[in-house]
């Protein structure tokens, strides 16, 4: 009897199967998604977990914190934290997991438009930005400068276009604009005029915050309409480690709990110096400092929308410079990673800085490495993940094009590998190899697979070394800068309403061009 061969058929050869890779995707049936569940890996046993959660809650009790505001003492005072005689606020063990068990366990980041909003729960994974760089990398002619809002708007419109960069966190300070305030308010200005997806930044002055405030319900419709879905984050850097408060940051918290705008709760002391050496002991103060964070929030409001923020970085102790493109910053964030899913709350960590001062093969790596381990460990939010260099202090748009491809390929990781009746092949491998071709270059599950499990790059090149030549030897940096330029000549497809832009510049000191 003829084996069947309904699954063998060429469908058009090379060009038709590039024509599939070229065609654009329903959500569906991406390879690749915002908010895949990862969580497979886990560099700590559930030994080492307890471990940690038992020495954080030891160095709440017995090590506590100093620096704590006035408003701060007396919030987490009525909640019982216990201040000292050494002006060191304590927490016992049961006000931690009282605390623990009200806190937010079930978060929705909202982006502008709804199709970008974002399910922070259980070990979802979502890739964004972070900052904030003082210097844009000038790839053509390998340089910094000072970052400007013009850098900082763009940045934000390329990030629009980019599938897998899913949030943007401020990635550079307006480096042009002195006053602390008007900062402050363009570059909420220039990130949501620039992308639709949710934005993350952080306010100087716990005074400012009102006036931020009043430019988000500007641009929402109101205030009723900005609380009912707030597409801002506040990136809060509530603690100085090790082990205190950061006064003024704490007032900007309570002013953002104040106005309904979600907080992550961001520690980021470096290990070998605000930090212990060991990366052990550099989780575990992290995950003490936040677990103060999280008395502190929802001693003001029970439930409030938190991130746990461990941002733990490494240093190259032989310098003492930060090295967050390390194995053992991989290693730290994925830990940290660990330690959100045992809590049950929504976290976010760094992942994907370089400490290389262009996007070359050291970045590739550095980048790389990071980012594919903290989608494993099922990190919620990875921030930095795309365009960072020089250890935080530069950002690059080239980088960040040629980063939506590499955390293409991380996502591909984190999904993992589907096995079921279809995927384990026995039928197309009957068909194929009895009577069939011998090959499964034109069957069907094989075109159909080509959009559903595989990912291409969009930059990356994969040909052979005679179609490279014969393409004029394309380099993959010109190629990026080449649609940064088509990007950015194109109309901000996020740009406002010009009625609504009209009114925010009457109102407010806008200083971004038209």
């Amino acid at each position: 009897m003829n084996a069947p061969t309904n699954n063998t058929r060429r469908a058009g050869g090379r060009a038709a199967r590039h024509a599939l890779r070229s065609a654009p995707l329903a959500q569906d049936i991406r390879p690749v998604r915002p908010g895949m569940v990862g969580g497979t890996y886990r560099p700590l046993s559930d030994a080492d977990v307890a471990r940690i959660h038992e020495a954080a809650l030891r160095a709440l009790e017995e090590i506590g914190f100093a620096d704590a505001p006035e408003t701060g003492v007396a919030y987490m005072v009525a909640a019982g934290a216990v201040l000292g005689p050494d002006n060191r606020l304590r927490f016992p063990r049961a006000l931690v997991e009282d605390m623990l068990a009200k806190s937010c366990h079930d978060l929705t980041l909202h982006g502008r438009d709804p199709r970008h909003d974002m399910d922070v729960t259980g070990a979802r994974v979502y890739y964004g930005t972070a900052g904030a760089a003082v210097h844009v990398v000038d790839v053509e002619g390998r340089t910094y400068r000072e970052s400007t809002v013009q850098d900082l708007f763009d940045a934000a419109r390329i990030a629009d276009q980019l599938d897998n960069i899913h949030f943007l966190q401020r990635p550079m300070v307006c480096r042009d604009i002195p006053d602390n305030f008007e900062m402050d308010l363009n570059t909420l200005y220039a990130c949501c005029r620039g992308t639709t997806k949710h934005v993350g930044t952080s306010f100087t002055d716990p005074d400012y915050v009102k006036g931020c405030i009043d430019l988000l319900h500007t641009i929402a419709g109101g205030e009723t309409a900005w609380r009912a879905r707030p597409f801002v984050s506040n990136s809060n850097c509530f603690v100085v480690p090790p082990m205190k408060f950061a006064t003024e940051s704490c007032r900007v918290m309570e002013e953002c709990i104040k106005a309904g705008m979600p907080v992550l709760l961001l520690s980021a002391g470096q290990a070998g110096a605000t930090a212990p050496a060991p990366i052990a002991g550099a989780i575990v103060q992290a995950v003490a400092e936040c677990l103060a964070g999280i008395v502190y929030v929802n001693a003001i409001s029970p439930g409030y929308p938190t991130i746990f923020g461990t941002w733990p970085f490494v240093s190259d102790l032989r310098t003492g410079a930060m090295s967050g493109g390390s194995g053992e910053q991989a290693l730290l964030t994925a830990g940290c990673a660990q330690m959100h899913r045992f809590y049950g709350i929504p976290g976010g960590a760094a992942a994907g800085i370089a400490d290389a001062k262009l996007p070359d093969m050291q970045a590739g790596w550095e980048q790389g490495i990071s980012n594919v381990m903290a989608g494993l460990a099922g990190l919620n939010l990875v921030y930095e993940a795309a365009g960072m260099h020089a250890s935080l202090l530069g950002f690059c748009m080239e980088s960040l094009i040629l980063g939506d491809d590499l955390l293409g390929q991380a996502q591909r990781c984190v999904r993992g590998i589907e096995v079921n009746d279809d995927t384990t092949s026995l039928d197309v491998m009957r068909a194929t190899c009895l009577g069939g071709p011998g090959h499964y270059l034109g069957t069907d599950q094989t075109l159909s697979m080509m959009q559903t499990e595989y990912i291409y790059p969009a930059l990356g090149d994969r040909t052979s070394p005679k179609e490279w030549v014969e393409k004029g030897k394309p380099d993959l940096l010109r190629n990026a800068t080449a649609r940064k330029e088509k990007i950015l000549a194109e109309p901000a497809a996020a740009a406002f309403a010009p009625d609504l832009d009209a009114e925010i510049r009457a109102r407010f000191p806008i200083r971004l061009a038209p």
